[in-house]
């Protein structure tokens, strides 16, 4: 056969479709042969053991005990014990009746208004998921708008704040905001700083902030106590076997889509399709188990190549954003299931086509190569009534088609590899399945590799580094208060115990001074050796 013979009959040869959900996935353009498919058998016969046990209930998190059943919320009949399946049930249930009232109006704003706004407080995937979601599959006019605090950023704050809609900003319309608050322990720094923020936004507005708020949190978290002790408007739980970057068919990015007037039950349905199809224990008619086959041969099952995500339509724009927690989290690990030093992992960027057509394509095209692409194609073009851009035929819809396409062709036939995922269109049912279909793909990947995938170790060092740091600031205010006189840098280190931490002094002394909350520093900004600090 020539070259585009062989080619075609390759991309026959593993092209999987999903005939219900109307997907598909085509690993055709990945260089893998015969010899290493049959190499990743064994691996593979034990991913698919280890999926099964998983599901079963077995602990999957070891380092925390816990078992892990994001795949239970679209199946609660699959849970292991009666009780799992009714705490899904029941709170799904829930959900859709205060959804329900909240769209009627019977459940109001203290003033008997409607709710006219979301605004949800939460970080990593209690921020990510959601607004993937929102991009994605929120109508042009929602029920209810949403915005988003996902940072400990006070301007960050200020400006969703300010946010104008219908003429007004959203801090005149905090009365109407019905504000979500979402933290598994409800001890994360970041959201609760985020809850205070508005809380005190409230206050300043003069209004009482309890029967606007929603807890989403574990029963008998911090969080939960303290929406119970001040009567907030209602709480939903998350459950402990689901980690946060699982958790977007949970109540955390269930409750916000439902509020949108996203149908939910039908995003758990495309899920629920897609795991269907992924606990198939066969390697060529598995979608998940081939995307997995893909990230281990472009990378050597060691990471190697970098996953650049490019979604052709602009509803799709966050997914790369909510696929760089969902991976790197779950695979970034130093050590694998042996205690053995691996440094796995698969770092994931991305955009959207056709815009990186003028941007970073240039470089995936002739540049280092030094990852495999993923491109994701939506058939339907959307339009009520599209217009031809050229030649009395052509539509933009046409461009785009053929932008991927042309991609998808340059980037191969310069040995780069591309995978395509295709969807007819974008409603609940695909974005449901897009979602299960990477949560299994990283599942399987991470049993071939044999790393914990639903722990972050990482993260909590991030967080225990920022807590010392906040720590030490207290000490430094206390001692530069207390000298009375201007300190050098050293001085102040020296004086509370800290110089080799000196560097850190300085850091925390310059936001303070900047933000003029009490250091002044004197001397030569550029160096830090040179400088005094005074309290003022």
């Amino acid at each position: 056969m020539t070259g585009t013979a062989s080619l075609w009959q390759r991309y026959q040869d593993w092209l999987y479709y999903h005939e219900g959900l109307e997907l598909y996935l085509d690993v055709s353009r990945m260089r893998f042969d015969d010899g290493f498919v049959g190499q990743m058998q064994p691996k593979f016969a034990k991913a698919f053991a280890d999926m099964q046990a998983l599901e079963a209930g077995a602990i999957a998190n070891p380092d925390e005990n816990r078992m892990v059943g994001h795949y239970w919320l679209r199946a609660p009949e699959l849970a292991p014990s009666p009780t799992i399946r009714d705490e899904i049930t029941d709170t799904l249930d829930r959900l859709d009746a205060f959804v329900s009232k909240v769209h009627s109006g019977a459940i109001a704003s203290a003033g008997g208004h409607k709710f006219t706004d979301i605004l949800s407080i939460g970080i990593g995937g209690s921020a990510l998921g959601p607004q993937f979601v929102a991009e994605a599959l929120a109508p042009n006019q929602p029920p209810l708008a949403i915005h988003f605090v996902d940072n400990t950023d006070p301007d960050g704050i200020e400006r969703i704040l300010a946010k104008a809609s219908g003429g007004s900003a959203l801090r005149d319309r905090l009365a109407t905001t019905l504000v979500l608050v979402i933290s598994k322990s409800g001890g994360t720094p970041e959201t609760r700083n985020g809850m205070l923020e508005i809380q005190a936004a409230f206050q300043k507005a003069g209004l009482n902030y309890a029967p606007n708020f929603v807890a989403i949190t574990c029963e008998d978290s911090a969080l939960d106590r303290r929406a119970t002790q001040e009567s907030w408007l209602d709480r939903f739980p998350m459950f402990d076997w689901v980690g946060g970057r699982t958790s977007e068919l949970s109540a955390v990015g269930l409750l916000a889509a439902a509020l949108q007037g996203i149908n939910i039950r039908a995003m758990l349905d495309g899920a629920r399709q897609m795991d269907s199809a992924t606990r198939i224990p066969d390697l060529k008619t598995n979608p998940a188990a081939l995307l997995a086959l893909a990230w281990y041969f472009a990378g050597n099952g060691k990471g190697e190549k970098d996953m650049v995500v490019l979604p052709y339509k602009d509803r799709l724009l966050l997914f790369s954003r909510y696929l760089q927690q969902l991976v790197m989290e779950s695979l970034g690990k130093e050590r694998d299931l042996d205690g053995n030093l691996v440094y796995q992992g698969i770092a994931v960027y991305g955009n959207k086509g056709s815009t990186d057509q003028h941007a970073y394509v240039q470089q995936l095209r002739e540049g280092i190569p030094n990852f495999f692409a993923t491109l994701i194609e939506v058939l339907e073009d959307g339009s009520a009534d599209p217009i031809a851009v050229e030649d009395g035929s052509i539509t933009s819809g046409d461009y785009l088609n053929g932008l991927l396409q042309g991609t998808r062709k340059a980037l191969y036939d310069n040995q780069r590899d591309v995978i395509v995922i295709t969807a007819a269109r974008v409603n609940e049912q695909t974005v449901g399945a897009l979602i299960a279909l990477y949560e299994r793909a990283v599942s399987f990947y991470a049993s071939l590799v044999n790393v914990n995938a639903y722990h972050q170790p990482g993260v909590e060092a991030g967080k225990k580094a920022a807590a010392e740091i906040l720590t030490l600031q207290k000490r430094v205010v206390s001692a530069l208060q207390d000298a009375g006189e201007p300190l050098s840098i050293a001085e102040l280190a020296s004086q509370i115990g800290a110089i080799d931490q000196v560097e850190t002094v300085y850091w925390i002394l310059r936001h303070l001074a900047v933000n003029g909350r009490g250091p002044v520093l004197s001397g030569h900004l550029g160096q830090p050796g040179l400088l005094k600090a005074t309290w003022q």
